[in-house]
Protein backbone atom coordinates (compact mmCIF):
# COMPACT_ATOMS: atom_id res chain seq x y z
CA UNK A 1 0.00 0.00 0.00
CA UNK A 2 3.04 2.31 1.13
CA UNK A 3 4.34 1.31 -2.35
CA UNK A 4 1.23 2.29 -4.39
CA UNK A 5 1.09 5.43 -2.84
CA UNK A 6 4.71 6.32 -3.23
CA UNK A 7 3.91 5.69 -6.75
CA UNK A 8 0.82 8.06 -7.33
CA UNK A 9 2.92 10.94 -5.32
CA UNK A 10 5.74 10.33 -8.09
CA UNK A 11 2.47 10.24 -11.13
CA UNK A 12 1.32 13.34 -9.60
CA UNK A 13 4.47 15.81 -10.19
CA UNK A 14 4.94 13.69 -13.65
CA UNK A 15 1.47 14.59 -14.32
CA UNK A 16 2.29 18.50 -13.69
CA UNK A 17 5.06 18.72 -15.60
CA UNK A 18 3.86 16.37 -18.42
CA UNK A 19 2.92 19.05 -20.86
CA UNK A 20 6.23 20.59 -21.01
CA UNK A 21 7.07 17.09 -22.58
CA UNK A 22 5.93 18.58 -26.05
CA UNK A 23 7.66 21.52 -26.27
CA UNK A 24 10.79 20.43 -27.20
CA UNK A 25 9.07 18.45 -30.15
CA UNK A 26 6.93 21.38 -31.13
CA UNK A 27 9.91 23.97 -31.66
CA UNK A 28 11.69 21.32 -34.12
CA UNK A 29 8.59 20.16 -36.29
CA UNK A 30 7.18 21.93 -39.11
CA UNK A 31 4.10 24.16 -38.77
CA UNK A 32 1.91 21.32 -40.74
CA UNK A 33 3.17 19.07 -38.50
CA UNK A 34 2.83 20.70 -35.26
CA UNK A 35 -0.93 20.72 -34.79
CA UNK A 36 -0.38 16.98 -34.56
CA UNK A 37 2.01 16.62 -32.21
CA UNK A 38 0.22 19.36 -30.05
CA UNK A 39 -2.88 17.38 -29.48
CA UNK A 40 -1.16 13.59 -29.10
CA UNK A 41 1.45 15.24 -26.26
CA UNK A 42 -2.07 16.87 -24.88
CA UNK A 43 -3.11 13.35 -24.28
CA UNK A 44 -0.50 12.86 -21.97
CA UNK A 45 -1.88 14.80 -18.90
CA UNK A 46 -5.06 13.50 -20.09
CA UNK A 47 -4.38 10.14 -19.08
CA UNK A 48 -1.98 10.57 -16.44
CA UNK A 49 -5.08 12.68 -14.89
CA UNK A 50 -7.63 9.77 -15.35
CA UNK A 51 -4.70 7.29 -13.80
CA UNK A 52 -4.31 9.66 -10.79
CA UNK A 53 -8.08 9.93 -10.53
CA UNK A 54 -8.38 5.78 -10.25
CA UNK A 55 -5.51 6.27 -7.91
CA UNK A 56 -7.34 8.69 -5.43
CA UNK A 57 -10.38 6.73 -5.20
CA UNK A 58 -8.37 3.82 -4.44
CA UNK A 59 -5.97 5.13 -2.21
CA UNK A 60 -7.02 8.65 -1.50
CA UNK A 61 -9.68 7.73 0.87
CA UNK A 62 -6.77 6.17 3.30
CA UNK A 63 -4.21 9.08 2.66
CA UNK A 64 -7.17 11.57 3.39
CA UNK A 65 -8.25 10.10 6.60
CA UNK A 66 -4.31 10.91 7.90
CA UNK A 67 -3.97 13.96 6.33
CA UNK A 68 -5.58 16.42 4.47
CA UNK A 69 -4.16 15.99 1.05
CA UNK A 70 -3.38 12.96 -0.91
CA UNK A 71 -0.51 11.90 -2.11
CA UNK A 72 1.24 14.85 -0.29
CA UNK A 73 4.80 15.44 -1.60
CA UNK A 74 7.50 17.54 -0.68
CA UNK A 75 10.55 17.97 -2.60
CA UNK A 76 13.25 20.05 -0.79
CA UNK A 77 13.19 23.05 -2.96
CA UNK A 78 15.73 25.43 -1.16
CA UNK A 79 17.80 23.12 0.86
CA UNK A 80 17.32 21.66 4.37
CA UNK A 81 20.38 24.41 5.52
CA UNK A 82 18.26 27.50 4.38
CA UNK A 83 16.98 29.74 6.25
CA UNK A 84 13.56 29.52 4.31
CA UNK A 85 11.35 26.89 4.72
CA UNK A 86 9.87 27.14 0.80
CA UNK A 87 9.29 23.61 -0.60
CA UNK A 88 8.19 22.10 -3.61
CA UNK A 89 4.66 20.64 -2.26
CA UNK A 90 1.63 19.12 -4.01
CA UNK A 91 -1.17 16.93 -3.33
CA UNK A 92 -4.68 16.64 -3.93
CA UNK A 93 -7.94 16.71 -2.22
CA UNK A 94 -11.58 16.48 -3.27
CA UNK A 95 -11.88 20.22 -4.53
CA UNK A 96 -8.74 20.13 -6.18
CA UNK A 97 -8.83 16.21 -8.37
CA UNK A 98 -11.67 17.41 -10.22
CA UNK A 99 -10.21 20.42 -11.62
CA UNK A 100 -6.86 18.50 -12.36
CA UNK A 101 -9.39 16.57 -14.11
CA UNK A 102 -11.28 18.80 -16.17
CA UNK A 103 -8.07 20.99 -17.03
CA UNK A 104 -6.42 18.13 -18.86
CA UNK A 105 -9.67 17.69 -20.61
CA UNK A 106 -10.28 21.43 -22.02
CA UNK A 107 -6.40 21.95 -23.09
CA UNK A 108 -6.98 18.83 -25.24
CA UNK A 109 -10.33 19.33 -26.90
CA UNK A 110 -8.94 23.38 -27.47
CA UNK A 111 -5.62 22.15 -28.83
CA UNK A 112 -8.02 19.72 -31.25
CA UNK A 113 -10.57 22.46 -32.32
CA UNK A 114 -7.75 24.68 -33.03
CA UNK A 115 -6.73 22.55 -36.28
CA UNK A 116 -9.07 24.33 -38.26
CA UNK A 117 -9.31 27.86 -36.77
CA UNK A 118 -5.34 28.65 -36.18
CA UNK A 119 -3.07 29.19 -39.11
CA UNK A 120 -0.79 31.21 -38.60
CA UNK A 121 2.50 30.70 -36.13
CA UNK A 122 1.12 27.71 -35.31
CA UNK A 123 4.28 26.26 -33.29
CA UNK A 124 4.18 29.25 -31.37
CA UNK A 125 0.61 28.86 -30.52
CA UNK A 126 0.66 25.08 -29.21
CA UNK A 127 3.94 25.79 -27.33
CA UNK A 128 2.08 28.62 -25.21
CA UNK A 129 -0.82 26.22 -24.88
CA UNK A 130 1.14 23.46 -23.22
CA UNK A 131 3.35 26.12 -21.07
CA UNK A 132 0.07 27.42 -20.36
CA UNK A 133 -1.56 24.16 -19.20
CA UNK A 134 1.73 23.72 -17.00
CA UNK A 135 0.71 26.58 -15.29
CA UNK A 136 -2.69 25.71 -14.02
CA UNK A 137 -2.00 22.10 -13.43
CA UNK A 138 0.73 23.63 -10.99
CA UNK A 139 -1.56 26.28 -9.42
CA UNK A 140 -4.68 23.54 -8.26
CA UNK A 141 -1.59 21.35 -7.03
CA UNK A 142 0.33 23.69 -5.05
CA UNK A 143 0.21 23.84 -1.11
CA UNK A 144 3.24 25.66 -0.81
CA UNK A 145 2.55 29.21 -0.83
CA UNK A 146 5.53 30.76 -2.89
CA UNK A 147 5.15 27.56 -5.39
CA UNK A 148 1.56 28.64 -6.07
CA UNK A 149 2.50 32.06 -6.93
CA UNK A 150 5.13 31.12 -9.07
CA UNK A 151 2.96 28.96 -10.94
CA UNK A 152 0.12 31.24 -10.74
CA UNK A 153 2.10 33.98 -12.59
CA UNK A 154 3.29 31.48 -15.32
CA UNK A 155 -0.24 30.94 -16.49
CA UNK A 156 -0.27 35.10 -16.79
CA UNK A 157 2.26 35.42 -19.78
CA UNK A 158 0.92 32.41 -22.36
CA UNK A 159 -2.49 33.73 -21.79
CA UNK A 160 -1.25 37.46 -22.41
CA UNK A 161 0.30 36.45 -25.82
CA UNK A 162 -2.71 33.95 -27.17
CA UNK A 163 -5.05 37.34 -26.65
CA UNK A 164 -2.16 39.93 -27.97
CA UNK A 165 -1.13 37.83 -31.55
CA UNK A 166 -3.75 34.93 -32.18
CA UNK A 167 -7.01 37.69 -30.74
CA UNK A 168 -9.14 39.91 -32.60
CA UNK A 169 -8.57 43.57 -34.09
CA UNK A 170 -8.55 44.71 -30.61
CA UNK A 171 -6.23 42.64 -29.51
CA UNK A 172 -3.38 44.56 -28.07
CA UNK A 173 -5.47 46.41 -25.75
CA UNK A 174 -7.42 43.40 -24.19
CA UNK A 175 -4.11 41.55 -23.56
CA UNK A 176 -2.40 44.54 -21.80
CA UNK A 177 -5.49 45.13 -20.12
CA UNK A 178 -6.20 41.56 -18.94
CA UNK A 179 -2.01 41.62 -18.00
CA UNK A 180 -2.11 44.97 -16.12
CA UNK A 181 -5.27 43.67 -14.25
CA UNK A 182 -4.05 40.35 -12.79
CA UNK A 183 -0.58 41.60 -12.36
CA UNK A 184 -1.90 44.06 -9.92
CA UNK A 185 -3.46 41.92 -7.88
CA UNK A 186 -0.89 39.36 -7.40
CA UNK A 187 1.40 42.04 -6.09
CA UNK A 188 -0.92 42.43 -3.46
CA UNK A 189 -1.24 38.63 -2.74
CA UNK A 190 2.67 38.67 -2.93
CA UNK A 191 2.93 41.26 -0.24
CA UNK A 192 0.61 39.02 2.31
CA UNK A 193 2.23 35.85 1.04
CA UNK A 194 5.92 37.88 2.14
CA UNK A 195 3.87 39.29 5.45
CA UNK A 196 2.43 35.72 6.46
CA UNK A 197 5.63 33.41 5.49
CA UNK A 198 7.76 35.29 7.73
CA UNK A 199 4.71 35.40 10.57
CA UNK A 200 4.43 31.91 10.34
CA UNK A 201 8.01 31.32 10.55
CA UNK A 202 8.09 29.99 14.31
CA UNK A 203 6.18 26.90 13.08
CA UNK A 204 8.59 26.22 10.55
CA UNK A 205 11.05 24.94 13.00
CA UNK A 206 14.11 26.08 14.58
CA UNK A 207 16.44 28.38 12.37
CA UNK A 208 13.84 29.20 10.32
CA UNK A 209 13.14 32.47 9.12
CA UNK A 210 10.22 32.24 6.55
CA UNK A 211 7.84 29.23 5.95
CA UNK A 212 5.26 29.22 3.01
CA UNK A 213 4.23 25.62 3.67
CA UNK A 214 0.49 25.82 3.70
CA UNK A 215 -0.02 22.81 6.42
CA UNK A 216 1.99 24.50 8.77
CA UNK A 217 0.45 28.06 8.13
CA UNK A 218 -2.97 26.73 8.67
CA UNK A 219 -1.63 25.47 12.29
CA UNK A 220 -1.37 29.81 13.30
CA UNK A 221 -3.52 31.02 15.59
CA UNK A 222 -3.57 35.05 13.70
CA UNK A 223 -5.33 37.84 15.48
CA UNK A 224 -8.29 38.90 13.81
CA UNK A 225 -7.13 42.32 12.83
CA UNK A 226 -3.85 40.98 10.64
CA UNK A 227 -6.29 38.41 9.46
CA UNK A 228 -8.15 40.71 8.05
CA UNK A 229 -5.29 42.16 5.93
CA UNK A 230 -4.18 39.45 4.79
CA UNK A 231 -7.59 38.41 3.71
CA UNK A 232 -7.64 41.50 2.10
CA UNK A 233 -4.76 41.36 -0.24
CA UNK A 234 -5.48 37.94 -1.05
CA UNK A 235 -8.98 38.05 -2.06
CA UNK A 236 -7.78 40.89 -3.79
CA UNK A 237 -6.25 38.99 -6.17
CA UNK A 238 -8.47 36.45 -6.67
CA UNK A 239 -11.27 38.54 -7.19
CA UNK A 240 -9.47 40.03 -10.19
CA UNK A 241 -9.32 35.93 -11.72
CA UNK A 242 -12.91 35.36 -10.71
CA UNK A 243 -13.68 37.78 -12.00
CA UNK A 244 -15.91 39.13 -9.24
CA UNK A 245 -17.89 43.01 -9.35
CA UNK A 246 -16.75 45.54 -9.79
CA UNK A 247 -13.66 43.85 -10.92
CA UNK A 248 -14.54 42.26 -13.70
CA UNK A 249 -13.95 44.95 -16.60
CA UNK A 250 -10.47 42.90 -18.17
CA UNK A 251 -13.33 39.89 -18.75
CA UNK A 252 -15.05 40.77 -21.60
CA UNK A 253 -12.73 42.23 -23.66
CA UNK A 254 -10.36 39.43 -23.18
CA UNK A 255 -13.08 37.21 -24.19
CA UNK A 256 -14.14 38.68 -27.12
CA UNK A 257 -10.47 39.50 -28.92
CA UNK A 258 -9.23 35.95 -27.72
CA UNK A 259 -8.84 32.89 -29.89
CA UNK A 260 -11.61 30.13 -29.51
CA UNK A 261 -9.24 28.29 -27.64
CA UNK A 262 -8.09 31.21 -25.49
CA UNK A 263 -11.60 31.40 -24.51
CA UNK A 264 -12.00 28.36 -23.14
CA UNK A 265 -9.35 28.18 -21.30
CA UNK A 266 -10.59 31.11 -19.83
CA UNK A 267 -13.32 30.40 -18.94
CA UNK A 268 -13.29 26.70 -18.17
CA UNK A 269 -10.13 27.01 -15.92
CA UNK A 270 -8.35 30.15 -15.16
CA UNK A 271 -11.34 31.86 -13.87
CA UNK A 272 -11.27 28.95 -11.48
CA UNK A 273 -7.90 29.58 -10.03
CA UNK A 274 -9.68 32.57 -8.21
CA UNK A 275 -12.42 30.74 -6.59
CA UNK A 276 -9.79 27.76 -6.11
CA UNK A 277 -7.45 30.43 -4.28
CA UNK A 278 -10.53 31.51 -2.30
CA UNK A 279 -11.27 27.81 -1.08
CA UNK A 280 -7.94 26.61 -0.75
CA UNK A 281 -5.90 29.71 0.69
CA UNK A 282 -8.44 32.29 1.93
CA UNK A 283 -10.60 30.59 4.18
CA UNK A 284 -8.22 28.03 6.19
CA UNK A 285 -5.50 30.69 6.81
CA UNK A 286 -8.06 33.34 7.67
CA UNK A 287 -11.08 32.05 8.92
CA UNK A 288 -12.43 35.28 11.25
CA UNK A 289 -11.74 37.40 8.94
CA UNK A 290 -13.56 35.38 6.07
CA UNK A 291 -16.01 34.96 8.35
CA UNK A 292 -16.37 38.66 9.02
CA UNK A 293 -15.83 39.59 5.34
CA UNK A 294 -18.65 37.06 4.47
CA UNK A 295 -21.60 39.22 3.79
CA UNK A 296 -20.01 41.95 1.97
CA UNK A 297 -18.68 39.14 -0.69
CA UNK A 298 -22.19 37.86 -0.61
CA UNK A 299 -23.44 41.24 -1.63
CA UNK A 300 -20.73 41.71 -4.05
CA UNK A 301 -21.28 38.20 -5.65
CA UNK A 302 -24.68 39.24 -5.67
CA UNK A 303 -24.42 42.50 -7.88
CA UNK A 304 -22.75 40.22 -9.98
CA UNK A 305 -25.07 38.24 -10.76
CA UNK A 306 -28.17 40.43 -11.10
CA UNK A 307 -25.76 42.73 -13.27
CA UNK A 308 -23.73 40.30 -15.31
CA UNK A 309 -27.15 38.95 -16.20
CA UNK A 310 -28.39 42.16 -17.56
CA UNK A 311 -25.64 43.24 -19.16
CA UNK A 312 -26.13 39.74 -20.89
CA UNK A 313 -29.36 40.54 -22.09
CA UNK A 314 -28.09 43.82 -24.10
CA UNK A 315 -25.37 42.26 -26.04
CA UNK A 316 -25.24 41.73 -29.68
CA UNK A 317 -22.35 40.18 -30.12
CA UNK A 318 -22.95 36.28 -28.67
CA UNK A 319 -19.30 35.66 -27.67
CA UNK A 320 -19.60 38.95 -25.35
CA UNK A 321 -23.14 37.56 -24.20
CA UNK A 322 -21.70 34.24 -22.90
CA UNK A 323 -18.37 36.49 -21.37
CA UNK A 324 -21.11 38.88 -19.60
CA UNK A 325 -23.02 35.38 -18.34
CA UNK A 326 -19.41 34.23 -16.95
CA UNK A 327 -19.74 37.01 -14.45
CA UNK A 328 -23.10 35.97 -13.32
CA UNK A 329 -22.58 32.59 -12.59
CA UNK A 330 -18.89 32.98 -11.14
CA UNK A 331 -21.16 34.96 -8.54
CA UNK A 332 -22.98 32.36 -7.88
CA UNK A 333 -19.91 30.41 -6.84
CA UNK A 334 -18.37 33.03 -4.82
CA UNK A 335 -21.69 33.36 -2.89
CA UNK A 336 -21.64 29.50 -2.37
CA UNK A 337 -18.26 29.63 -0.88
CA UNK A 338 -18.82 32.38 1.40
CA UNK A 339 -22.16 30.92 2.51
CA UNK A 340 -20.09 28.72 4.73
CA UNK A 341 -22.66 25.56 4.69
CA UNK A 342 -21.71 21.97 3.46
CA UNK A 343 -24.58 22.39 0.65
CA UNK A 344 -23.25 25.28 -0.68
CA UNK A 345 -19.44 24.82 -0.61
CA UNK A 346 -19.89 21.63 -2.08
CA UNK A 347 -22.28 23.03 -4.68
CA UNK A 348 -19.80 26.08 -5.41
CA UNK A 349 -17.18 23.55 -6.12
CA UNK A 350 -19.59 21.53 -8.08
CA UNK A 351 -20.07 24.61 -10.09
CA UNK A 352 -16.67 25.36 -10.81
CA UNK A 353 -16.48 22.29 -12.84
CA UNK A 354 -20.51 22.57 -14.24
CA UNK A 355 -19.35 26.27 -16.13
CA UNK A 356 -15.78 24.85 -17.33
CA UNK A 357 -17.72 22.29 -19.29
CA UNK A 358 -20.92 24.35 -20.58
CA UNK A 359 -19.29 28.04 -20.28
CA UNK A 360 -16.03 25.95 -22.51
CA UNK A 361 -18.76 24.24 -24.78
CA UNK A 362 -20.69 27.22 -25.56
CA UNK A 363 -17.10 29.14 -26.23
CA UNK A 364 -16.60 26.29 -28.53
CA UNK A 365 -19.83 26.23 -30.40
CA UNK A 366 -19.80 30.34 -30.81
CA UNK A 367 -16.31 29.42 -32.44
CA UNK A 368 -17.55 27.25 -34.91
CA UNK A 369 -19.95 29.20 -36.04
CA UNK A 370 -17.74 32.49 -36.17
CA UNK A 371 -15.26 30.03 -38.66
CA UNK A 372 -17.95 29.48 -40.78
CA UNK A 373 -19.67 33.42 -41.17
CA UNK A 374 -16.48 35.22 -39.38
CA UNK A 375 -19.17 37.62 -37.75
CA UNK A 376 -21.03 36.61 -34.39
CA UNK A 377 -23.48 39.23 -34.56
CA UNK A 378 -26.98 37.98 -33.60
CA UNK A 379 -28.73 39.88 -36.29
CA UNK A 380 -26.44 38.45 -38.86
CA UNK A 381 -27.81 34.52 -37.98
CA UNK A 382 -31.69 34.20 -37.79
CA UNK A 383 -33.48 30.58 -39.19
CA UNK A 384 -30.32 28.40 -39.70
CA UNK A 385 -32.06 25.55 -37.48
CA UNK A 386 -33.11 24.10 -40.65
CA UNK A 387 -29.54 24.09 -42.49
CA UNK A 388 -27.39 23.29 -39.65
CA UNK A 389 -29.65 20.89 -37.08
CA UNK A 390 -26.56 18.70 -35.98
CA UNK A 391 -25.27 22.34 -35.08
CA UNK A 392 -28.68 22.95 -33.22
CA UNK A 393 -28.94 20.31 -31.23
CA UNK A 394 -25.79 20.71 -29.65
CA UNK A 395 -26.17 24.68 -29.37
CA UNK A 396 -29.57 23.58 -27.33
CA UNK A 397 -28.18 21.33 -24.76
CA UNK A 398 -25.61 23.10 -23.98
CA UNK A 399 -27.74 26.60 -23.43
CA UNK A 400 -29.91 24.18 -21.78
CA UNK A 401 -27.42 23.48 -19.03
CA UNK A 402 -25.67 26.71 -19.18
CA UNK A 403 -29.26 27.96 -17.62
CA UNK A 404 -30.04 25.25 -14.95
CA UNK A 405 -32.51 22.99 -16.41
CA UNK A 406 -32.99 19.49 -14.44
CA UNK A 407 -31.46 16.84 -15.58
CA UNK A 408 -28.13 18.37 -16.96
CA UNK A 409 -25.26 19.40 -14.80
CA UNK A 410 -26.03 23.39 -14.21
CA UNK A 411 -29.10 22.82 -11.96
CA UNK A 412 -27.22 20.28 -9.59
CA UNK A 413 -24.41 23.06 -8.68
CA UNK A 414 -26.85 26.21 -8.10
CA UNK A 415 -29.88 24.09 -6.39
CA UNK A 416 -27.47 23.29 -3.88
CA UNK A 417 -26.16 26.70 -3.61
CA UNK A 418 -29.16 28.62 -3.51
CA UNK A 419 -29.95 26.06 -0.86
CA UNK A 420 -27.18 26.24 1.21
CA UNK A 421 -26.94 30.17 1.27
CA UNK A 422 -30.90 30.36 2.22
CA UNK A 423 -29.83 28.55 5.24
CA UNK A 424 -26.03 30.67 5.85
CA UNK A 425 -25.24 32.11 8.87
CA UNK A 426 -22.48 34.26 7.30
CA UNK A 427 -25.74 36.53 6.11
CA UNK A 428 -29.33 37.21 5.60
CA UNK A 429 -31.06 34.81 3.64
CA UNK A 430 -32.63 37.46 1.54
CA UNK A 431 -29.27 37.15 -0.86
CA UNK A 432 -30.15 34.25 -1.63
CA UNK A 433 -33.42 35.31 -2.69
CA UNK A 434 -32.83 37.91 -4.82
CA UNK A 435 -30.24 35.84 -5.92
CA UNK A 436 -32.40 33.11 -7.55
CA UNK A 437 -33.86 35.87 -9.65
CA UNK A 438 -30.16 35.62 -11.92
CA UNK A 439 -31.50 32.09 -12.55
CA UNK A 440 -34.96 33.71 -14.74
CA UNK A 441 -32.42 36.38 -16.23
CA UNK A 442 -30.01 33.40 -17.39
CA UNK A 443 -33.01 31.78 -19.01
CA UNK A 444 -34.32 35.07 -20.60
CA UNK A 445 -31.14 36.16 -22.23
CA UNK A 446 -29.73 32.84 -23.19
CA UNK A 447 -33.09 31.14 -24.54
CA UNK A 448 -33.46 34.84 -26.34
CA UNK A 449 -30.24 34.38 -28.02
CA UNK A 450 -30.77 31.12 -28.95
CA UNK A 451 -34.13 31.98 -30.21
CA UNK A 452 -32.85 35.08 -32.43
CA UNK A 453 -29.70 33.21 -33.90
CA UNK A 454 -31.37 29.45 -34.87
CA UNK A 455 -35.19 30.19 -35.58
CA UNK A 456 -37.37 32.86 -37.65
CA UNK A 457 -36.79 33.13 -41.79
CA UNK A 458 -33.41 31.52 -43.44
CA UNK A 459 -33.76 35.07 -45.48
CA UNK A 460 -29.50 35.71 -45.61
CA UNK A 461 -27.94 33.91 -48.71
CA UNK A 462 -24.42 33.60 -46.50
CA UNK A 463 -26.71 31.72 -43.88
CA UNK A 464 -28.04 29.65 -46.39
CA UNK A 465 -25.11 28.08 -47.61
CA UNK A 466 -23.90 27.06 -44.08
CA UNK A 467 -22.69 23.57 -43.72
CA UNK A 468 -23.56 21.44 -40.54
CA UNK A 469 -21.40 20.44 -37.95
CA UNK A 470 -17.90 18.38 -39.23
CA UNK A 471 -17.16 15.01 -37.61
CA UNK A 472 -14.12 16.58 -36.61
CA UNK A 473 -16.23 18.74 -34.46
CA UNK A 474 -18.52 16.29 -32.94
CA UNK A 475 -15.94 14.78 -31.34
CA UNK A 476 -14.83 17.81 -29.88
CA UNK A 477 -18.50 18.69 -28.23
CA UNK A 478 -19.65 15.00 -27.33
CA UNK A 479 -17.72 14.27 -24.47
CA UNK A 480 -18.77 18.00 -22.79
CA UNK A 481 -22.01 16.90 -23.65
CA UNK A 482 -22.08 13.27 -21.86
CA UNK A 483 -20.43 14.95 -18.80
CA UNK A 484 -23.68 18.03 -18.58
CA UNK A 485 -26.16 14.77 -18.46
CA UNK A 486 -24.20 12.47 -16.44
CA UNK A 487 -23.07 14.96 -13.24
CA UNK A 488 -26.97 16.01 -14.34
CA UNK A 489 -28.50 12.59 -13.86
CA UNK A 490 -26.17 10.97 -11.48
CA UNK A 491 -23.52 13.81 -9.40
CA UNK A 492 -23.58 11.64 -6.35
CA UNK A 493 -19.97 10.12 -6.75
CA UNK A 494 -18.35 13.97 -7.69
CA UNK A 495 -20.60 15.52 -4.25
CA UNK A 496 -19.31 12.76 -1.49
CA UNK A 497 -15.46 13.48 -2.99
CA UNK A 498 -15.62 17.09 -3.24
CA UNK A 499 -17.74 16.91 0.48
CA UNK A 500 -15.18 14.78 2.26
CA UNK A 501 -12.71 17.93 1.48
CA UNK A 502 -15.38 20.74 2.02
CA UNK A 503 -17.32 19.80 4.75
CA UNK A 504 -13.72 19.86 7.02
CA UNK A 505 -12.99 23.45 5.14
CA UNK A 506 -16.60 24.13 6.92
CA UNK A 507 -15.49 22.96 10.56
CA UNK A 508 -11.92 24.81 9.97
CA UNK A 509 -14.31 28.32 9.78
CA UNK A 510 -17.27 27.29 12.18
CA UNK A 511 -14.71 26.83 14.84
CA UNK A 512 -12.83 30.34 13.81
CA UNK A 513 -13.57 32.91 16.69
CA UNK A 514 -15.65 35.19 14.46
CA UNK A 515 -18.05 32.36 14.25
CA UNK A 516 -18.46 31.14 17.49
CA UNK A 517 -19.10 35.45 18.42
CA UNK A 518 -22.19 35.18 16.00
CA UNK A 519 -23.83 32.48 17.94
CA UNK A 520 -26.54 32.82 20.26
Amino acid sequence: MVQESLFYNGLLNFLLFSPLLGIPFLLFASEKTSKYLAFGFSLIPLILSLWLYSGYQTYGPRELAAQPYAFYNVTSWFGEASRYDINFITGVDGTSIYLVLLTTLLFSLSIWFSWNSISKNEKAYYVLLLLLEMGVLGVFTSLDLVLFYVFFEIGLIPMYFLIGIWGGKDRVYASVKFFLYTLVGSFMMLIAILYLGNYGAEVAGAGKEFTSNLLELTKLKIPTEIQSWLFLGFTLSFAIKVPLFPLHTWLPDAHVQAPTAGSVILAGVLLKMGTYGLIRFCLPLFPSASMEYAPYMAVLALVGIIYGALAAMVQTDIKKLVAYSSVAHMGFIVMGIFAMTPEAMSGAVLQMINHGISTGALFLIVGMIYDRRHTREIADFQGIAKQVPIFTVFFMITTLSSIGLPGLNGFVGEFLILLGSFNSPAFESWIAVVATTGVILAAVYMLWMFRRVMFGELDKKENQELTDLTTHEVVVLIPLVVLMFVIGFYATPFLQEIGNSTDKLVEVVKNAPAFTAMKP
